[in-house]
């Protein structure tokens, strides 16, 4: 019977590889159309590889924890001729060469032998894309790479070295050069690298390194962070009337929706000298995975009821559980939400992402003590601190207060949401 290839998928527009985190069928095994066989990894979230169309497995080249390319081959279903016949002309290209040979220096400078560095690295953490560069120029350039690394000065040696063990220029932050102008020398990497061979070590999964390649290209940016304290009561007041209940932080997401609605200033970002206004009132909020931070997007959250929003952060933390929040569920937006109160923690600057402006942090409700004037006595209060941080070129201090004073009046006032 002929046979049709079961391809790596297209997992989003940034995503130019994944690594298979499992293979659910066999040789011989009978599939259907769009049956899930195998499950990958990106820098994102955890997605399923489904069967082009239906017969029985012929063969899985693909391996468990191996990198591969989108458009890589990964097995072969045998099939009707008509389905071969009209899957055809989808095989992908052979692959012409290695973005990490283009490397300047690579080949003509090797390390010095006898350096004593022996830094283990598994294969699978050092595959790249196999695109060729002719290749990448004739279709309008590279995806980006699912780790894109930094740059800064150092010489083709070092990078060469960099490259084949995946480092960033952070991870030589430790290093004290011993170079001209404290330059980082291929002899202060290769003792380096040999100091830290006796540590325990492991692979970091692939939503890690996204977290922390974000979390690097964010902070080249001018963060600044203001706070202040909300009183909860009404929001916990109002909470117990409602069906579903949403969460504090449901209630901070629609007030920071509400309040740049107001101000559509707040609501842009800065692009080279361009101000770029956001056509829709899309925020994220961040939830916990297993090994680091995903945040899946509300869109038109200042058009949508709490109700709404607490039925969709359900089915979205039910998906976050699973890692199976797509890429698309996470681009764009113009503002985030964290609630680290959740961990007991009063006070924090979380870090926006790199695409967004904004970042509003939620900290624990404690009961102190507040001057009730009407009263003339303190009277006690769920109080909790409340931060915002945001990206200082696209926002001053005085817009930055004036949105967070609002998104205060907001919480405090939950009938208006």
């Amino acid at each position: 019977m002929p046979q049709v290839p079961i391809i790596m998928p297209q997992l989003g527009e940034s995503i130019a590889e994944a690594t298979i985190v499992s293979i659910n069928v066999k040789p011989g095994e009978k599939v259907v159309a769009d049956q899930e066989i195998m499950e990958v990894e990106t820098n994102k979230a955890v997605m399923g590889v489904t069967t082009p169309c239906a017969g029985e497995i012929a063969k899985i080249d693909a391996q468990v924890k191996e990198t591969y390319p989108i458009g890589a081959v990964l097995g072969y279903i045998e099939a009707r001729a008509e389905d071969a016949a009209r899957f055809a002309e989808q095989a992908p290209p052979e692959p012409q060469g290695e973005v990490a040979a283009e490397i300047p220096g690579r080949n003509e400078e090797k390390p010095e032998s006898g350096n004593g560095a022996h830094f283990q690295i598994d294969e699978s953490a050092v595959r790249t894309s196999r695109v060729s560069t002719q290749d990448a120029a004739a279709s309008g350039g590279l995806p980006v790479p699912a780790a894109a690394k930094g740059a800064g000065f150092l010489s083709p040696r070092v990078r060469a070295r960099m490259a084949e063990l995946q480092l960033t220029n952070a991870d030589l932050a430790g290093i004290a050069g011993t170079g001209s102008a404290n330059r980082v020398t291929i002899k202060d990497l290769e003792n380096y690298l040999r100091q830290i061979e006796s540590q325990t070590a492991s692979d970091a999964s692939a939503i890690r390194a996204g977290v922390a390649d974000a979390m690097r290209r964010s902070w080249s940016r001018p963060l600044a962070t203001i706070g202040s304290s909300v009183n909860l009561d009404p929001v916990l007041t109002d909470r117990k009337q409602r069906d579903p209940k949403p969460g504090p932080a449901l209630y901070v997401l629609r007030s920071l929706a509400l309040a740049l609605a107001e101000n559509p200033a707040a609501a842009a970002k800065l692009i080279g000298s361009r101000v770029l206004q956001s056509n829709s009132i899309d925020i994220g909020l961040a939830i916990e995975a297993q090994d680091g931070i995903i945040v899946p997007i509300l869109r038109e959250a200042d058009k949508t009821s709490l109700a709404d929003l607490a039925t969709k952060y359900d089915e979205l933390v039910a998906l976050g559980r699973q890692r199976r929040i797509s890429p698309e569920m996470q681009t764009g937006g113009i503002a985030a939400v964290s609630n680290f109160g959740t961990f007991g923690v009063e006070w924090g600057t979380p870090i926006p992402l790199p695409d967004q402006t904004m970042i509003l942090g939620l900290g624990v409700g404690k009961k102190t003590p507040r001057w009730d004037d009407s009263k003339s006595e303190f009277v006690p209060v769920t109080e909790a601190q409340i931060t915002l941080s945001f990206d200082h070129r696209s926002l001053d201090g005085g817009g930055a207060g004036r949105l967070l004073k609002r998104v205060i009046e907001l919480l405090e006032n939950p009938a208006q949401l």
